[in-house]
């Protein structure tokens, strides 16, 4: 055996050694190291991104380096005082291997406190909304109630202005109006700018069919609406309320974010008679309205910021331009993973459920909304007990990711929600890109049948990294699935960082953090220049460098390799 061979061979010893955790330095955190593993692709090959010690294991690095010294030092000894030519140098290889482990986790380290840095400086920056704030406005007749623009299941939703805050005659529009062929369609462009002008909030009358005629009954029972609400939403002397709802706990005040609708105020009030009432919903009226009618007297009002357009009334005369799709559905992902670290898992994610806007460039804005049928929990697993076919697995049945539409009630058993709404952003970019839903009648998938090579193509139009990142949520294994925060990454990544992960072979992560840092400094840049700081793009950034963590970074970038190594690999084949 040459010598070049024994060292090549030493130093793989070494990896797989110290990978196996058989030093009894490290075998009490062995397991920790090994990480959460996923596999992309084909049966029988599984991608584990790099997973390195996290800081806390200082105990570990020190131990890890001793070894390696003292591993290169009997090495040197043994090639003095004795010994075959193969074993001395397979156990010095063996030692420069620990040695170079050492300096990798050493890069990590330095890695990790780039991203603690900038996350730091990115998370003093709280999202403002872009209504001015208001102070009152805890009852009905404190509201201009105009013409109904929405209806669901369980509300109908009213355009509104407030009466002590009447918008000024200078008030501009941000409203981008779609560009559409007909000039009939323009019209209507045009009118729904102004309407957003003289209405820019929205009522949410929530229909009360069982909840009685208390406020704080009624606040209790539809306790879920109120997970988006501000601090200033409930009267303060109502704040003592529990809210405890039907599905979970209320968690701590969810903080504003630029992806999920904020609830400006919510107050119980009687039912009155609005526009297309008897028409539109006689049978949940009061007795009072409607002889027949089954609904209490009170009920709970929300008031929320008008949005010109649900999600599929915009993509029903609009296809986006891909580079738009690509961060609607980035937003999607920011919008779920906000939720998941606050421990709420939505449940009734779809199109009819996320509004849009447009930023000042003409980039759609989306925000999620309605939160009815939401699962709240203080400890963030988002985990149900499921020991019951009563319990409420959640809404839209056709958009269950397969572990929540395929859950069998029973003692112990329960429902996973945590990555269950970022399948339902996977199902719901198909209709961004201008294709059929795969899980509605249309296109006839089954979230509980269906098998991963029956998705239809995408559009050629859209770009490899989301394509891919589409296919890793709609995995019906959520095991396999990665997460809405490290989707999320893998899209920021491809957008804005292709350049720095091809460098990733021969420089790892220390090219990444440089280009974080280039990032960073030219978003503050951006921030600064004035109104192209509240573009879409611009507040994406901004929500990528708040969340920066090692791991999941990593994680993306794991995948975002494989994935760049099939496709190559499939090129060649072709």
């Amino acid at each position: 055996m040459s010598v070049r061979l024994a060292i090549s061979r030493g130093l793989e010893f070494g990896r797989s050694v110290f990978h196996a955790g058989l030093f009894k330095p490290v075998s009490r955190v062995a397991a920790k190291l090994r990480g959460e593993r996923f596999r992309v692709g084909p049966l029988g090959r599984t991608v584990h991104p790099r997973a390195f010690l996290p800081t806390r294991y200082r105990y570990y690095r020190t131990s890890l380096k001793g070894l390696a010294a003292q591993l290169q030092s009997s090495g040197i000894r043994r090639r003095f005082l004795g010994g075959s030519s193969r074993n001395r140098a397979v156990f010095l290889a063996f030692g420069l291997g620990v040695g170079l482990i050492e300096q990798q986790l050493e890069d990590d380290r330095k890695s990790a406190a780039t991203c603690r840095e900038i996350q730091a400086v990115f998370k003093k920056k709280k999202f403002q909304s872009p209504l001015t704030p208001f102070y009152s406005g805890h009852k009905l007749e404190d509201y201009f109630i105009g013409n109904q623009i929405g209806k669901g299941s369980n509300a109908a939703v009213y355009e509104a202005a407030a009466r002590f805050a009447p918008m000024k005659e200078s008030s501009k529009c941000s409203l981008v109006e779609l560009r559409e062929d007909e000039g009939e369609q323009e019209t209507v462009s045009s009118l729904m700018c102004c309407r957003l002008r003289n209405f820019p909030l929205a009522i949410k009358m929530m229909w009360n069919l069982g909840a009685g005629s208390s406020g704080e009954a009624i606040i209790t029972s539809m306790s879920q609406e109120l997970v988006p609400a501000g601090p200033l939403a409930i009267k303060h002397e109502k704040e003592h309320i529990t809210l405890d709802g039907h599905f979970g706990v209320l968690p701590k005040r969810l903080s504003a974010h630029p992806n999920v609708i904020r609830v400006y105020r919510a107050f119980t009030d009687e039912v009155p008679l609005l526009p297309g009432a008897k028409e539109e919903y006689p049978d949940v009226l009061p007795a009072r309205l409607n002889p027949a009618g089954l609904g209490n007297n009170r009920t709970l009002f929300l008031v929320m910021k008008n949005y010109p357009y649900t999600l599929r009334q915009y993509l029903e005369v609009s296809t986006p331009v891909s580079r738009h799709g690509s961060l609607m559905v980035l937003q999607l992902l920011e919008g779920v993973d906000h939720l998941c670290r606050h421990g709420v898992a939505h449940r009734d994610l779809k199109s009819d459920n996320v509004l849009l806007e447009f930023d000042s460039d003409g980039c759609p804005r989306l925000v999620i909304t309605d939160f009815g049928c939401c699962l709240t929990q203080n400890n963030s697993s988002l985990q149900l007990h499921f020991n019951s076919k009563w319990v409420n697995r959640g809404g839209n049945a056709s958009l269950m990711a397969p572990e929540v539409s395929t859950a069998v009630p029973g003692h112990g058993a329960v429902i996973d929600y945590s990555k269950a709404d970022a399948w339902a952003v996977g199902a719901i970019s198909y209709e961004i890109f201008g294709q059929k839903n795969p899980f509605y009648r249309a296109v006839g998938l089954e979230s509980r049948h269906y098998q991963e090579e029956q998705l239809p193509a995408l559009p050629s139009s859209v770009p490899a990294d989301v394509q891919l990142v589409i296919h890793l949520l709609l995995r019906r294994n959520s095991s396999k699935r990665p997460s809405a925060r490290v989707a999320a990454n893998m899209l920021h990544i491809g957008l804005w960082g292709r350049k720095a992960l091809a460098d990733q072979g021969s420089a790892g992560m220390r090219k990444l953090a440089d280009w974080l840092l280039c990032q960073s400094a030219v978003v503050l840049l951006k921030g600064c220049r004035g109104p192209r700081g509240n573009t879409v793009e611009a507040e994406l950034q901004r929500i990528f460098l708040s969340n920066l963590e090692l791991e999941e970074l990593r994680t993306a970038v794991g995948f975002l390799v494989y994935g760049s190594e099939q496709r190559h690999t499939c090129i060649l084949s072709a």
